[in-house]
C-alpha cells in the first residue's frame, strides 16, 4: 500500500510540476556550446528556446552554458526527468553515451 501511495505522489508531482513549472517560450541570450572530442567540431545551441529539449551527442564530454537562463541537464533524451541546473557561464561534464538531453529554463 505504501508502494501504491507513493507512485501516485510522484505521479502527482511530476504532472503539477510540468503544468504549473510552465512558463512561457522565450530563447535566451547566448548559447549552449558541447565539447565532443579533439576530432569534432564543437555543437553549438545559440540562443536556445526556453521548454525546448536538445539531445545531447552520443560522444559529448563537456557541456558549458553561455547564455543569460539556467540549464538543466538530464539523463535521459526527453528531458522529462529532474535535471542538473548549469548556471549562465558555468559547466558540466556530461558522460559519453547519447543518452543525456539539456532544456533551458
Amino acid at each position: 500500500m505504501r508502494v501504491l501511495v507513493s507512485a501516485a505522489a510522484v505521479f502527482a508531482f511530476t504532472v503539477g510540476g510540468t503544468v504549473l513549472g510552465a512558463v512561457p517560450a522565450h530563447a535566451a541570450t547566448g548559447e549552449v556550446v558541447v565539447f565532443t572530442t579533439e576530432f569534432e567540431a564543437l555543437e553549438r545551441y545559440p540562443d536556445p528556446p526556453s521548454g525546448a529539449c536538445h539531445q545531447l551527442p552520443a560522444t559529448a564530454h563537456v557541456l558549458v552554458n553561455l547564455t543569460d537562463s539556467d540549464v538543466s541537464m538530464h539523463a535521459g533524451i526527453t528531458c522529462l526527468s529532474p535535471g542538473f541546473v548549469v548556471a549562465p557561464d558555468h559547466g558540466w561534464h556530461a558522460p559519453p553515451s547519447g543518452m543525456f538531453s539539456f532544456s533551458v529554463s
